[in-house]
């Protein structure tokens, strides 16, 4: 598949009726790890997995880095990818024009709550830059309406996502991602105000099931640095019951 093939592919992911379920990766072997699953329809890669990867704080790590990563991701893997990009590292469009050309197909770029116009700006540099390329870049426009609200009351929030969502899609977005713990009521109202099979939520503890998002309109979940956090868990756990005399496990499947 051509790059320009892929990105329509995760385009017609999100416009789907079945919400588009991704878990992020942080690097090749992970990548490949997901990729290998039936179910996997598309790859996400993790900003801040990638950014502890290399040792960064997350929104800290060098373009470059996270560029070489997710292309090398990309490269790994037959799926169309979309990728964590931060706040677009002070220059939107160059950023997509490098992450095409490493063979990404969609990403988020976060809103971080600076003004309105300036991050309207953002994701209309996004879309040119996209354009230009000859890609149907799928943007899933990322707002911090809640995870950046501090002790403001959630009705505010719910009316500041509605505000920037539809401004995003009108300037070109794919999707709006909406991060924080979002419940029935919450989803149903950020749906109504903007668009169903138009916005993108986070699986977290507490959560709602990836079926009533997907029945509340939801276009698609995915689940950050958790599945990152899950692994290392798993890793701390094998350590530590070989440490104290385990056994090596046996029976484990080969990954590809």
């Amino acid at each position: 598949m051509t790059t320009a093939s892929k990105a329509q592919t995760l385009v017609g992911l999100y416009e789907a009726p079945q919400i588009l379920r991704v878990v992020n990766v942080w690097d090749v072997v992970s990548a490949r790890a997901v990729a290998g699953l039936p179910d996997t329809t598309a790859i996400a890669t993790a900003g801040h997995g990638i950014a502890a990867t290399f040792g960064y704080a997350d929104g800290a790590i060098p373009r470059d880095l996270m560029i070489d990563m997710v292309g090398r991701i990309a490269a790994a893997v037959e799926l169309p990818v979309t990728a964590d990009l931060d706040d677009g590292y002070g220059d939107a469009g160059e950023t997509t024009r490098l992450a095409i050309a490493a063979g990404v197909v969609g990403a988020n770029v976060e809103d971080r709550l600076k003004p309105l116009d300036e991050s309207v700006a953002t994701v209309e540099a996004i879309v040119k830059a996209a354009e230009g390329e000859g890609v149907p870049f799928a943007l899933n426009a990322r707002t911090d309406a809640f995870v950046r609200a501090g002790h403001r009351p959630i009705e505010e929030s719910i009316a500041d996502a509605i505000q920037r969502g539809r401004a995003y899609l009108d300037a070109g977005a794919t999707c709006i991602f909406v991060p924080g713990l979002l419940d029935a009521n919450v989803t149903r109202q950020l749906v109504d105000g903007i668009g169903e099979r138009r916005i993108s939520v986070i699986g977290v503890p507490g959560a709602l099931a990836a079926s009533v998002y997907e029945a509340l309109g939801v276009a698609r979940i995915s689940f950050g640095p958790l599945p990152q956090r899950v692994a290392l868990t798993e890793l701390q756990e094998l350590a530590s019951s070989l440490y104290a005399g385990g056994v090596v496990p046996t029976g484990l499947p080969a990954l590809n």
